[in-house]
């Protein structure tokens, strides 16, 4: 049996002993970065990027598994703030009773949030709302579709072809729960107790309509009347979208959830800016789309762009979790964030990292007199710390303006 792979999230590499299908499998997954050992037959050296979490690798060829387990350097209860407060920056989910830092790894976390949210939201009993149903039936029941009659039945009297509004359970809410709670019991490392609970909370789901793998979740939209769902519907989205490793490349099969942290950092800080500015009489826009060129062919996106009451760009951010450690550093970001600075006509620009990948500092374009800031965070305080950091960054965006 292959003993599981312990990494931590962007530490140097370590050597690991492993059959070359493994490590080419591995290398081929993007997980990590997985390369031989050039000195040592037989050893791969393995290192983990910004994905976090664990997944197991089926390897082909040898009909074994492999699990690999990438720890975040974030602590887990700082690191369910930034994905709570990204979500819903409204709530307050700093102070949440989910107890999550019990757990060391993120995928044991996010299941019993997962678990906890969807047990508070079915206290009250499963939600009903109104359902869009079209079928063939016997009898008439709301009305009759007749283009799709004439269609499909020729002129025959029965069955019709009906359209109605069902008052049921099996709603897209219900549905992306029980979508959500599949998913986790299918998934590696959910610890015991909390693999029993979600079979729990699947019997009470157990009426509901299972979601077909592949298949766009079912939309539904925030309302005073699904409010107790609210927080179980957007961890359940987490799980359920495109963070979820549960593929088949060629022969290799991968099953598990991995988190990218480079999304999570830029989620978190241009939704938090947008929160620090909510009151100022400006409009932050997130991945807003501009051109570089006159000719509109090349397309940029800045995490971040301020507006003014007239519509026209008074500030520009982006976020970078981690900074570029390639030759030249930090000239990329500096370049990018410089490009944005001239095509959007504004003198600052901000670039925002996670403390430990850049320090503060500033830098005053040559001949044109624009000027880049580099800014901070350190993930590692209390929220309220963390709340107070970013509206510094906020308010040093809009020094220049008259508000």
């Amino acid at each position: 049996m292959i003993p599981a792979v312990e990494l931590v999230e962007h530490a140097q590499a370590t050597g690991h002993v492993l059959p070359d299908a493994v490590g080419r499998a591995l290398a081929a997954s993007g997980i990590v970065d997985a390369a031989p050992d050039p000195y040592t037959p037989g050893r791969w050296l393995l290192r983990a990027t910004s994905k976090v979490g664990a997944v197991a690798v089926e390897i082909p060829g040898i009909g074994e598994r492999i699990t690999v387990r990438i720890t975040p350097k974030v602590p887990i209860a700082r690191l369910f703030f930034l994905l709570g407060h990204s979500l819903q920056p409204q709530k307050a989910w700093r102070d949440d009773p989910v107890e999550v830092a019990e757990h060391r790894d993120l995928l044991p976390a996010l299941a019993h949030a997962v678990e906890r949210q969807i047990d508070r939201a079915l206290r009250q009993g499963l939600l009903q709302g109104y359902r869009a149903t079209e079928e063939s039936a016997l009898v008439v029941r709301g009305r009759i579709r007749e283009a799709e009659q004439i269609r499909r039945r020729f002129g025959a009297a029965i069955p019709v072809e009906v359209a109605y509004d069902e008052f049921t359970t099996d709603i897209a809410e219900n549905r992306i729960l029980r979508a959500a709670v599949d998913r986790l019991l299918r998934l590696p490392e959910v610890p015991g107790a909390v693999r029993r609970r979600l079979r729990h909370q699947r019997a009470r789901l157990a009426d509901i309509t299972p979601l077909i793998r592949g298949q766009l979740l079912p939309a539904w939209h925030p309302t005073r009347l699904n409010a107790r769902y609210h927080q179980a519907l957007h961890l359940a989205k987490v799980v359920l979208d495109g963070s979820s490793a549960e593929h088949t490349a060629g022969a290799l099969h991968i099953d598990g959830f991995l988190f990218d942290m480079n999304r999570l950092f830029e989620d978190f800080v241009t939704v938090a800016l947008r929160e620090a500015l909510r009151t100022s009489g400006l409009t932050g826009r997130l991945q807003d789309p501009h051109h570089l060129d006159e000719g509109a062919a090349i397309r940029m996106r800045p995490d971040f762009v301020l507006y003014g009451p007239e519509g026209i760009p008074v500030a520009v951010a982006d976020a970078k979790y981690k900074a570029e450690k390639h030759a030249g550093y930090p000239d990329a970001d500096l370049y990018q964030m410089l490009a944005y600075c001239t095509a959007l006509g504004l003198p600052d620009g901000h670039l925002i990292y996670a403390k430990g990948a850049s320090p503060h500092a500033t830098h005053r374009v040559r001949h044109a007199g624009i000027v880049i800031h580099q800014h901070a965070l350190d993930l590692d305080q209390q929220p309220a710390g963390l709340l107070a950091d970013i509206g510094a960054v906020s308010r040093q965006m809009c020094a220049h303006l008259r508000l």
